[in-house]
């Protein structure tokens, strides 16, 4: 890959990294979103990617911080998270396309609602969740996650409505993605499906990530907490938006 292909990826991918530092989340939405709508790379190629270098955000965001973490919460939402994503996988090869679509539409309109109610009302719940609501959250995710490569938004949505503190928040979700990227990759490796230019690609932005993750660190936005909430919210917004619109533009075609 010439310099001239790969800067654009990089830029990307640090913007990916910073977002993902100060919120807990979006790095591989933004990376495969942008790379792959710009048709930057091909969009398997920047899936492993981003499962890759999220290792080296994690490696740079979470040192010293994770005595902020609710253990409890991270564990029972990794639990349901990790079996899940085979539920979804299994559950998608017997939809009928059709039906597969219907399914995209609806999925997308609870996301986008669920974000829309919670951005007019973004202040945290007075008391934390059970440890049950944590693993249905995971479970969703990774049925997401199977289905259409989407596990954010039933953790966003679950972790920025507790009354923790957002450091606390951000380093969860941090975790958790981070531990799914890493048996995805561990799987993908396994089967043989990490290819040279994906390493190669990896490589080179592995330096960039880690860069801006510190940058990240060192001066994060100033947004209050409410602020944050309404920033996941919105993003929310958008990814529901996005699992709608293939559904949408599939009608009238």
């Amino acid at each position: 890959m010439t310099l001239d292909a790969a800067l654009p990826i990089l830029v990307t991918m640090a913007a990916a990294s910073y977002f993902q530092t100060v919120t807990g989340f979006g790095l591989g939405m933004i990376a495969v979103g942008v790379v792959s709508g710009l048709h930057l790379a091909p969009v398997a190629v920047i899936a492993m990617v981003a499962s890759l270098v999220t290792l080296a955000n994690s490696a740079m965001a979470l040192p010293g911080k994770l005595h902020h973490v609710d253990w409890r919460a991270v564990l029972f939402a990794t639990i349901g998270i990790l079996p899940s994503v085979v539920v979804g996988v299994l559950a998608l090869e017997y939809l009928s396309q059709a039906a597969s679509g219907i399914l995209h539409f609806v999925l997308g309109a609870v996301v986008m609602y669920g974000g829309v109610t919670a951005a007019f009302r973004p202040a945290s719940l007075p008391e934390r969740s059970s440890n049950v609501s944590f693993l249905v959250s995971g479970v969703l995710g990774g049925v997401l996650s199977g289905m259409f490569g989407v596990s954010g938004p039933p953790l966003i949505f679950q972790f920025y409505r507790q009354p923790f503190s957002l450091i606390g928040i951000r380093c969860a979700l941090i975790f958790i993605f981070t531990v799914t990227s890493s048996v995805r990759t561990a799987f993908n490796a396994w089967q043989g499906q990490i290819s040279q230019e994906t390493l190669a690609v990896a490589v080179t932005a592995v330096p960039v990530v880690a860069l801006a993750t510190l940058v990240a660190r060192a001066w994060p936005p100033p947004l209050s907490l409410k602020a944050s909430r309404r920033l996941a919210y919105s993003v929310l917004m958008v990814i529901g938006a996005g699992l709608m619109l293939p559904a949408v533009l599939a009608m009238f075609a």
